[in-house]
């Protein structure tokens, strides 16, 4: 191959891959034109299956005036038959001969008509049934879509904040242990103002005489001989 059919076929790889992310990145929005180009058709299909209906009922209306017709003109026959005027029997018969006919025809076309009309509905009402679904799944496909937006977006921030959060942590930590050193040297002078007023009221009872007196061996000896007496 030559080189310059080597850089065609790279040129038509990368315009195939060109054309398949633009695809995929608005895979989204062409499937919602789908779907709404598939009810366009879905209700021209509507208004042409009305028209079908309608010849078809045209055709039953024909189709009963012939058989109508053939009953009618079977009466007289059987009139001129009854008045023994064979001819004019045979006239009414070579009518009905020609009524029957046409009702053949027309009835084979209300048959077609009716076997078209009933597969015809039978599609519409398929096709409205998968339409009404593709709209379902879009609606899931978006709600799915935004979420993972709002979940890309909220990981991207917190990893763009990552080091701030971080920051954040550490200054929150220093303020907690300064606030807890602030709580501890208020108990540690609550502790040191109760033991200086223990002392203080300890030596003022002292001082008057209220307080017990320090025991000492004199005293001692004394309580030990008063128990053998």
């Amino acid at each position: 191959m030559s080189i310059f059919k080597k850089i065609m076929t790279a040129i038509r790889g990368g315009a195939s891959e060109m054309g398949e992310s633009i695809v995929d990145a608005n895979a989204t929005r062409i499937f919602e034109q789908e779907i709404r180009d598939a009810q366009n058709h879905l209700t021209k299909a509507k208004r042409d299956l009305t028209s079908v209906m309608a010849q078809q009922m045209s055709a039953s209306r024909e189709v009963d005036r012939i058989k109508r017709d053939i009953a009618e003109h079977e009466g007289y026959a059987q009139q001129a038959l009854a008045q023994e005027n064979e001819a004019l029997a045979l006239q009414v018969a070579e009518k009905i001969a020609g009524m029957e006919n046409e009702l053949e025809t027309q009835q084979q076309a209300l048959d077609s008509f009716s076997t078209n009309v009933d597969r015809l509905k039978e599609l519409v009402k398929k096709s409205e049934r998968q339409v009404a679904e593709f709209k379902r799944q879009l609606s899931m496909v978006k709600t799915t879509e935004n979420v993972q937006k709002a979940t890309s977006a909220i990981t991207d921030n917190f990893s763009s904040s990552n080091s701030k959060l971080l920051n954040a942590k550490d200054s929150l930590e220093r303020i907690k242990a300064k606030q807890q050193k602030f709580d501890d040297q208020m108990k540690a002078a609550e502790l040191l103002e109760s033991e200086d007023s223990d002392a203080s009221l300890q030596a003022q009872l002292k001082a008057a005489g209220i307080t017990k007196a320090d025991k000492d061996a004199s005293s001692v000896l004394d309580r030990i001989k008063a128990k053998q007496s």
